[in-house]
């Protein structure tokens, strides 16, 4: 940009040049004008890698310019260590800016309602507090490079199946106190260039025409000051976005909607204030970052050997019964196809080009030698298929060998943005491979590659099990490390993985085909298996580690404003080897008006402790870490009384308690401020229907229990009928049609050539399955502005013509 501020550039700018601003140019750039010195801004993808597609291939995953791969969201949220993830933030600012790209569109702060949900790779955490402060630290060391982050996706965007249009209905504590709360501790603190507002309805509106979302609790409550941009195809309508507070529509549906948008300007229908106010940010944002910083070459080995080191960080050493780590001089038997061809990051948007890739089983032989180190694929890699061959390859294999590695876990078709899991099974394959060579050896040890939780039948027969999620292009050298010792397991679990899918809540709710009622409400994860007293397989927060650690001198104090509480305690590493431990901090209220989750994670901290060494923890748990969102006056309330005040390892490993008396009666502001005093009236003791207050997975949560929670009719949850297809109807919901089927096929064979999906019979049916979740709101997008709005209209007209006289015969 000239000289000129951001708002003299707004009064220089004619209205047609205002309206072109709020959709991008293309795929990956703002729009620019020339004219008057405004520069296009470039963004791009993604949360764990760089990706910039290489010329000529815009909409493509897979064909792009190489770049670090570094660990998932899974798990560098298991790495619990806000410090290592900024060090991560400013590795992929670095590479961003190399790339020219001003603004990285991440990191994604999602809950993980459910396990097994397709993008949960790309998430932090089920829990709120633990996934703001990670997703805060991935902010801020970003932006410390002069690049802008995008927090995604605006909000209760926790499926991905039919993403595109259905409605997801919360109650207003749930959406206050979990998805609304993931998101509201970065934006406060971080101030994150941009938001992207998700595909989904919430609540009625879509989010990018929600102005409730945007202009009330995003800009009026949090203050944000930044860009909303809408995920890809999400504003189908600037008309209704720009003023609901979505300021820039990407990629947009073509130039030729802008006289549309100019004609609804100059009829009045579009607010020229609202106009205006959008296009400031957006010219704020484009003086900021139009122009990429360049701090010169980056450092690519340097960043691998961060992957590494962030991926050891985030590996969970679930179980071991002392065959970890693996002992000097051992024979290493590698049996599983993925030690040689790893899993090691999502599948979708978030797809990078390594700039390399090692693998476990040519880290194990650099370390160990070629001698000590053989190897048997075990199952076939691309298909759930182990041969009898290939069974007996791995007996014989795991027999000769004193230590046994099978590395099992989910492959790409099982996972993947666009398409939710069906169960938390592994392929059959897999386990028949862990029973199969358990049998051979009894030490034997089993490495998982997956971005979600998986059931674990053999858990209780094997001594070891490592989790080492999608742990990045330096996975293989940074699970040999923690294999062989050189380094610690230093991941602790962001989120509980249950015995069975079938014990989760969520399992039994609906899911579509119009809605997606979140009827668990608070009962999140270990927020519900805590409190419905379930078995789980592993808790939430669990880890172990090669050392051992005890704690002393807790001490748990109440500020004098009888509102704050101050945990401070001693950690010593007992043992003989270098570890972490991880503080975990959670509150209990045993009596409250309102219902509440058994506990509910408030802090935590991560200590690094040589052997003998000890260090003092100090965590502060503020008034928000003991209120709760009272729908009834629309505010954080702190219920004066007794809390009590948990010191864990994980939520089912709770080492001290204490007990606190707070006071402070009032409310707090939205944003947890001091609010103002609260209603004299003495509230009813209890104000919730019983599947809440005491939550069994024998009851269940029943439709009219949410009804009675939701303080509202809850909304139809019918699919549309053939004929009576809608814009927000997927193509998956059309497949009685005849010309439903046609349209899918025909759908699914160009989103093939569009996205450079790798051939084969697996991947086909996985872009079949992403492709049936399209609907009409997202042709503009996926046909690139050939096919505009009205077009798609028009389309959809004659499809549903076309559909009733399929029907008639």
């Amino acid at each position: 940009m000239t000289g000129q501020t951001p708002a003299e550039m707004l009064a220089r700018l004619t209205d047609a040049e205002k309206v072109s601003l709020t959709a991008g140019a293309d795929a990956w750039t703002t729009r620019a004008v020339d004219r008057v010195g405004v520069p296009a801004v470039r963004v791009g993808d993604g949360p764990h890698g760089v990706r910039r597609p290489q010329e000529g291939s815009a909409l493509s995953m897979f064909d792009s310019h190489p770049a670090t791969c570094f660990p998932t969201a899974s798990a560098l949220g298991s790495s619990w260590d806000p410090a290592l993830v900024r060090e991560v933030g400013e590795a992929l600012g670095k590479e961003a800016a190399g790339h020219g790209i001003g603004v990285l569109l991440g990191p994604g702060v999602n809950l993980k309602r459910t396990p097994v949900g397709g993008r949960n790779f790309e998430y932090f955490s089920e829990d709120p507090h633990l996934s703001s402060r990670i997703g805060a630290a991935w902010v801020g060391g970003v932006q410390s490079t002069g690049v802008g982050a995008s927090l995604k996706h605006f909000a209760a965007n926790n499926t991905e199946q039919r993403r595109y249009g259905i409605e997801a209905v919360v109650d207003e504590r749930a959406l206050r106190e979990l998805y609304l709360a993931s998101f509201e501790h970065i934006v406060v603190t971080e101030r994150p260039a941009t938001v992207m507002a998700a595909y989904n309805r919430l609540n009625g509106p879509h989010c990018t025409e929600n102005a409730w979302l945007l202009n009330g609790v995003l800009r009026g409550e949090w203050g944000f000051e930044g860009v909303v941009v809408s995920d890809w195809g999400a504003a189908w309508d600037r008309t209704a976005s720009v003023p609901a507070g979505n300021d820039l529509a990407m990629p947009g549906l073509g130039r030729r909607d802008d006289r549309y948008v100019q004609r609804a300007l100059t009829s009045g229908r579009l607010p020229q204030a609202a106009l205006d106010a959008s296009v400031l940010r957006i010219l704020e944002l484009a003086a900021r970052y139009g122009h990429a910083p360049d701090d010169g070459e980056v450092d690519l080995e340097a960043h691998h050997d961060l992957a590494r080191r962030a991926a050891a960080a985030g590996t969970v050493l679930l179980k071991n019964d002392g065959v970890l780590p693996i002992a000097a001089g051992s024979r290493v038997a590698v049996i599983g196809a993925m030690g040689e061809e790893p899993r090691y990051q999502g599948a979708g948007s978030s797809h990078v080009v390594p700039t390399q890739v090692d693998t476990l089983l040519q880290a194990l032989t650099e370390a160990l030698g070629d001698s000590a180190v053989s190897y048997a694929p075990g199952y076939d890699r691309g298909h759930d298929r182990a041969t009898p061959a290939q069974l007996a390859q791995a007996r014989v294999t795991a027999l000769a060998a004193d230590v046994a590695v099978v590395v099992v876990g989910l492959p790409e078709t099982f996972e993947t943005e666009g398409v939710d899991r069906e169960h938390l099974r592994l392929p059959a394959s897999h386990d028949e491979l862990v029973e199969t060579v358990r049998a051979a050896n009894p030490r034997t040890i089993v490495v998982l590659q997956n971005g979600s939780p998986v059931e674990l039948p053999w858990a209780a027969s094997v001594p070891a099990i490592v989790e080492g999620y999608l742990g990045g292009q330096a996975s293989g050298s940074a699970m040999a490390d923690v294999l062989l010792g050189a380094v610690e397991p230093g991941g602790r679990l962001a989120e509980t993985f249950p015995v069975h899918y079938d014990d989760h809540p969520v399992a039994v709710l609906p899911n579509g085909p119009a809605t997606i009622e979140y009827r668990e409400s608070l009962y999140v994860g270990y927020r519900w298996f805590d409190s419905a007293g379930e078995a789980v397989a592993f808790p939430f927060g669990h880890g172990l580690s090669y050392t051992s650690f005890s704690w002393s001198e807790a001490a748990v104090t109440v500020g004098e404003g009888l509102d704050e509480v101050e945990v401070r305690l001693t950690v010593t590493n007992t043992g003989s080897r270098s570890g972490s431990e991880v503080v975990q901090v959670y509150v209990h209220d045993p009596e409250s008006t309102l219902f509440r989750p058994e506990q509910e994670l408030r802090a935590f901290e991560k200590v690094v402790l040589d052997p003998g060494e000890s260090a003092e923890v100090v965590l502060r748990l503020d008034r928000r870490a003991f209120s709760a969102w009272d729908a009834a006056v629309h505010a954080w309330v702190l219920e004066p009384g007794e809390f009590q005040v948990r010191l864990g390892r994980s939520s089912r490993d709770i080492v001290r308690r204490a007990t606190v008396q707070l006071g402070g009666a009032g409310e707090l502001g939205a944003a947890g401020e001091p609010g103002g005093a609260r209603d004299d009236r003495e509230p009813p003791a209890h104000r919730d229907p019983l599947p809440y207050r005491e939550p069994s997975r024998a009851i269940g949560f029943p439709a009219t229990a949410f009804g009675a929670l939701l303080g509202r009719t809850r909304p139809g949850n019918r699919a549309a009928r053939q004929g009576r297809f809608t814009l927000d109807t997927s193509i998956r919901d059309m497949q009685e049609a005849r010309v439903g089927r046609l349209l899918l096929r025909f759908a699914t064979s160009r989103a093939i050539a569009t996205l450079g999906a790798p051939a084969g019979a697996a991947a086909d049916a996985v872009a079949g399955d992403v492709v049936s979740q399209f609907t009409f709101r997202m042709i503009p997008t996926v046909s690139g502005g050939i096919v505009g709005r009205r077009a798609a209209r028009r389309l959809l007209g004659i499809v549903n013509l076309l559909a009733r006289l399929d029907r008639s015969f």
